[in-house]
């Protein structure tokens, strides 16, 4: 598939460098096709090599895609939803065919419009890098690792020093280089090489362990439904479990704040008998693992706020999890990293001057509520340290009502699913109809949810996204 072009785009550049062939990368490389007329993606992974990819740290772990995320990818790659599906990936209605708990309650048990993609990370990213491989502006150079970026005399960067098989080095000239190499990012270190003050960062730590394993599923397996997601906040176990490719469960274990869940056989399902719903551990203790568990650990979400350099070296850009790594439990990373990329598109639609600027302020705007949202749920919780202003308060106190209601209503359960998946904005939990809803049916008297699995102080209940 080629590049569509853009008949408003003021100037064509030449030739784009993106570092990194991850989602963001791959997304970002598509969205260039229309603006460059070469687009050349380096990645330091062997991408012709079967299973997890060195530089996709959470591979190993259950992904989950929103359906904001999926359409940006339709639109980018029409037909992928379909070639996933032949692929052998299970795409369920969201809240009628999968399960979801949100502090211990299961949300009420209604059609969203939602299109759920169980797909595991290996397999989405090969789909997408074969559409990619696909358009003849692309070339794909595996094995080869950044360096550091290369500027003219007036601090513009006009190109990328990489590191290739063999030790071979060389420069690659760009008119733009996008750095999309995720949390491991040097962009801080490569600025301040150019003379650029490094971007502020706020870090908010919550601690996060999870522990992955694939299991043989079977059809009787969770009466058929196709996953489970028991949200897992600051102070309370959880777990995801989706049948993805190949009749497998892939199953996520975890905890926060230092309760995290063991890899040995006994102590792996041992932690998911004292999950707040037994539906995850009814599996385990009957299907056939197929592999170890993995475990992984997130120390914090992190933003670096490049929007707000005042200098910002023309020539290159950051984008992903490269300027904001959020708390992966609530499943934004993928789709905000969409939003970025489609944004990047529209600031390049308007011309190449000032770009940096504009494209910068323009994702801070994508990322702002999913920051806000996975860093608010986050500090419900009194050990989790930062800021609390009186929004946060008031939305997590607010919130708790909303996740019981969604519990009772199907109509509360569906807006909230919407809204989490980014479909309808957050103000449509405001609306009078829903507070009518949430304040009839969001109570928690007569409610006795499961308390947290280890003694912690009783946390404000978080929200996935």
């Amino acid at each position: 598939m080629t590049g569509t072009g853009s008949t408003d785009t003021t100037a064509r550049g030449e030739h784009a460098v993106v570092l990194g062939a991850g989602i963001a990368g791959m997304l970002t490389a598509r969205v260039l096709t229309e603006s460059h007329g070469r687009v050349t993606v380096v990645d330091r992974d062997d991408l012709d090599a079967e299973g997890q990819r060195r530089g996709a740290p959470q591979g190993r772990h259950v992904h989950g895609l929103t359906e904001t995320g999926r359409l940006i990818m339709e639109e980018l790659f029409p037909g992928v939803t379909q070639e996933l599906r032949e692929a052998g990936v299970l795409t369920p209605e969201v809240l009628t065919d999968t399960r979801w708990y949100f502090g211990g309650l299961r949300a009420h048990s209604t059609s969203t419009g939602l299109t759920a993609v169980l797909a595991s990370r290996p397999l989405l990213e090969r789909v997408l890098r074969s559409r990619l491989a696909t358009c003849p502006e692309i070339e794909i150079r595996p094995r080869t690792s950044a360096a550091g970026l290369v500027a003219d005399a007036a601090g513009r960067v006009v190109g990328v020093r990489v590191g290739g098989p063999g030790g071979h080095e060389e420069t690659i000239t760009a008119d733009l280089v996008v750095d999309a190499t995720g949390r491991a990012s040097r962009a801080p270190d490569w600025l301040a090489e150019l003379g650029v003050d490094r971007p502020a960062e706020e870090l908010v730590e919550i601690e996060l362990g999870y522990s992955s394993r694939i299991y043989r599923r079977l059809p009787e397996h969770l009466d058929g439904d196709r996953a489970v997601n028991m949200a897992i906040g600051p102070g309370r176990r959880g777990a995801t479990m989706v049948a993805i490719e190949g009749d497998r469960w892939h199953v996520t274990l975890g905890g926060t704040l230092g309760d995290h869940p063991p890899n040995d056989d006994d102590g792996y399902v041992a932690f998911a008998a004292s999950l707040p719903s037994g539906d995850v551990h009814r599996v385990l203790d009957a299907a056939e693992p197929i592999e170890d568990a993995v475990p992984y650990r997130f120390k914090g979400s992190r933003r670096r706020y490049f929007e707000r350099l005042t200098t910002p070296p023309e020539g290159f850009v950051v984008i992903g999890d490269a300027v904001c790594c959020l708390n992966p439990v609530y499943a934004q990373g993928m789709t905000v990293a969409a939003q970025e990329a489609v944004a990047l598109r529209d600031c390049l639609r308007s011309g190449s001057r000032d770009l940096p600027r504009r494209f910068h302020r323009a994702a801070a705007r994508r990322i702002d509520a999913a920051w806000q949202t996975s860093t608010g749920s986050d500090l419900a919780h009194p050990a989790v340290e930062g800021r609390r202003t009186l929004r946060t308060r008031l939305t997590n106190r607010w919130l708790k009502r909303i996740l019981v209601a969604a519990h009772r209503d199907p109509a509360v359960a569906r807006t909230f699913l919407r809204v989490s998946n980014l479909v309808e904005p957050s103000t449509a939990l405001l609306s009078p109809s829903m507070v009518r809803r949430v304040l009839r049916h969001g109570s928690t008297r007569g409610l006795v949810p499961p308390a947290p699995a280890t003694p912690s102080p009783e946390p404000e209940v978080g929200t996935p996204a």
